[in-house]
């Protein structure tokens, strides 16, 4: 075997190597974000925002689409449904009417309050979320975030996004997609 060839096959077993190891390297990370998708629970990572499992989800103060003032604190004591959504997401559209469903039926013997929050500043403007509201008959609080920091900081990129935010005000699970029903009640039953 000649020494350009024998330099050859060297080179090309090392290239081999590197890039095993590179894909092994991206199987070990990507391991971490098997439980992400869509509809289901996330896992956290840490923030400083206090996202995490078992941390206070950050208080905040919205005003309503009927102009009341709501304050995330207002509601300790009881175990929250913290949704993010616009008009124009067809799995905003498609869960609006399972969470409604379960606001007239469930949530007050469950002690549990919804607060589905508009990302405004994402949307089509006020007129369309009071057209989106009255076609859905929605009777829970819409808290409207017009600047668009709340939807940020609960890092809402993907909608919807629901928090499940226990008695203490702690989150407990992150909701990526649209929730239905049965899902709804599982998630409520394992908060305190």
């Amino acid at each position: 075997m000649s020494k350009k060839l024998f330099g050859l096959l060297l080179i090309a077993a090392m290239i081999g190597i590197v890039i095993a190891g590179i894909v092994k390297n991206n199987i070990e990370n990507t391991s971490e974000f098997d439980n992400i998708a869509l509809g289901s629970d996330v896992e956290f990572l840490a923030t400083d925002e206090g996202l995490a499992k078992g941390k206070v989800a950050p208080d905040f103060e919205l005003t309503t689409l009927d102009g009341e003032t709501v304050s995330l604190s207002d509601y300790q004591g009881k175990k929250v449904i913290l949704n993010f959504w616009a008009t124009w997401c067809p799995p905003c559209r498609a869960e609006m009417p399972h969470m409604q469903k379960y606001f007239e039926e469930q949530a007050k013997e469950e002690n549990v309050e919804i607060l589905a929050v508009n990302l405004t500043t994402e949307d089509r403007g006020i007129d369309k979320v009071k057209t989106f509201v009255r076609e859905y008959d929605l009777t829970f609080p819409i808290p409207m975030d017009l600047e668009g920091e709340i939807g940020a900081s609960y890092q809402a990129v993907t909608i919807p996004t629901s928090y499940m935010i226990d008695t203490k005000g702690r989150v407990q699970n992150k909701i990526v997609g649209p929730m239905d029903e049965t899902m709804i009640e599982k998630m409520i039953s394992n908060l305190e």
